[in-house]
């Protein structure tokens, strides 16, 4: 492609990604945080591809100026070859297929790709890490708590802040091989490609028909039991619930890593 054509390409790279960073596509893409970035680099895009098409199309009018000044021999001399030189480059021109590059950027603009959900969850191992503390919990009843805070207080904490309070979470189900339902949400690190889920069981009172993929609100208390997760052997906790209900998907469906 010339670089006109790679003027135009950039240029709408960067139009999609400030699409993207301007509304709530970006959530499908990279964790809310990045966001700065994302239009940052939008505008980068855009500001580069119009200053390549402006030095593409500056006035030729010194080159001209210089030219004429040759004799007139070695003029038409170099005008010959210039002839040739351009009728080869015409016969050489760059494949129309290469604008094919464009379409990825129209499924960008026009698609919005689905969160990862209970497939994927339910074949990679929970990634519950260790967090770096367990901050004092505020009042609430019920009391809100991310799946990945839920878990990691439940697990590592041994639920010492978790007894007594009626705790609300939301995630999407999940069912393992024997139609065991879990609790999920799709941590992220940076961006969709390091996805990992952390689950939660569920006891007690929960729905006789839970579709995977479904979004469920659950209340309930800390529950001291625990499971292996069978692809990595990573530590499930369960919460014992008391309520709940279906629910629509949350405007960001994935959880930040560091929950």
């Amino acid at each position: 492609m010339n670089r006109q054509a790679q003027a135009a390409v950039m240029f709408l790279v960067g139009a999609a990604v400030l699409h993207a960073g301007f509304t709530d596509l970006h959530l499908r893409y990279v964790k809310a945080g990045l966001r700065p970035l994302l239009l940052a680099a939008g505008i980068v895009l855009i500001v580069a591809a119009i200053a390549t098409v402006c030095y593409e199309l500056r006035p030729r009018a010194a080159q001209e100026t210089q030219e004429t000044e040759q004799t007139q021999p070695e003029h038409h001399e170099r005008r010959d070859h210039e002839v040739g030189h351009a009728q080869v480059g015409h016969a050489h021109r760059e494949p129309r297929i290469s604008w094919l590059l464009i379409l990825p950027l129209l499924a960008l603009i026009l698609v919005a790709p689905p969160a990862l959900g209970s497939y994927s969850a339910m074949r990679t191992g929970t990634a519950l890490q260790p967090p770096w503390g367990f901050p004092t919990l505020p009042a609430g009843d019920p009391l809100k708590l991310s799946v990945g805070d839920y878990a990691g207080r439940a697990v590592y904490d041994h639920g010492r802040s978790l007894s007594g309070r009626r705790l609300k979470i939301t995630g999407f189900i999940a069912l393992d091989r024997s139609g065991e339902p879990y609790l999920v949400r799709m941590a992220l690190n940076c961006c969709a490609a390091d996805a990992q889920p952390v689950k939660i069981g569920l006891s007690g009172q929960i729905p006789a028909v839970l579709p995977p993929d479904a979004w469920l609100e659950v209340i309930g208390t800390y529950s001291g039991k625990q499971t292996k997760d069978p692809v990595n052997d990573g530590v499930i906790p369960f919460i014992n619930v008391s309520e709940a209900r279906r629910v629509p998907a949350p405007h960001d469906e994935y959880e930040s890593g560091s929950s």
